[in-house]
């Protein structure tokens, strides 16, 4: 039953994806290229940048995207519902924990040490999600785009969505001639 793959798969990434959107992407790649195959490389690629595009949190959107498409409007509220549910209540036991022990070494630890997998898992992700790209317009106009995207956020500081709506631009009208 697919629906029951949709609760698992979205509950799985959401439950372990430590610190939201950036460790949760990589958790809901693995679930639902490889192990489900409800996308391929370059239909997840093209969605992750059309939901950073748009407003509110990513997991959300890869949710609601990947259930409608793998079972319609009731897949996007079982891939909602086990995306938002795990982690609400994690949210709400955790806080409570923190709270708690917030003072203890321990919890300073965890939470500071966590964070060099989370970076990892995020290079992994973003190296498998680059090698479309390369083969399709080549390593070094993907290289070249990469640096433009990275010095536009970070040192002109223009707003992510920006710099997707003009890599889109850039594809649709300038990508078609030199290709």
């Amino acid at each position: 039953m697919e629906w029951l793959e949709l609760i698992f798969g979205f509950f799985m990434a959401n439950l372990l994806g430590y610190g939201g959107g950036p460790s949760s992407i990589p958790l809901m790649y693995e679930e639902i290229v490889p192990h489900y195959g409800w996308l391929t490389d370059e239909q997840f690629s093209n969605m992750l940048a059309l939901g950073n595009a748009l407003p509110g949190p990513i997991a959300t959107k890869i949710a609601a995207y990947v259930g409608y498409d793998v079972f319609g409007w009731i897949g996007v509220i079982v891939a909602l519902l086990a995306t938002v549910l795990p982690s609400a209540a994690a949210l709400i036991i955790l806080l409570q924990v923190m709270q708690k022990y917030k003072q203890s070494p321990v919890v300073k630890g965890m939470t500071l040490l966590v964070q060099p997998v989370i970076a990892i898992m995020m290079t992994v992700l973003t190296i498998q999600m680059a090698k479309s790209p390369a083969e399709g317009i080549g390593i070094w106009q993907t290289l070249i785009i990469a640096v433009i995207a990275f010095a536009a956020m970070k040192w002109l500081k223009l707003h992510p969505a920006l710099v997707i709506v003009a890599a889109f631009a850039y594809g649709a009208f300038l990508l078609p001639y030199t290709v």
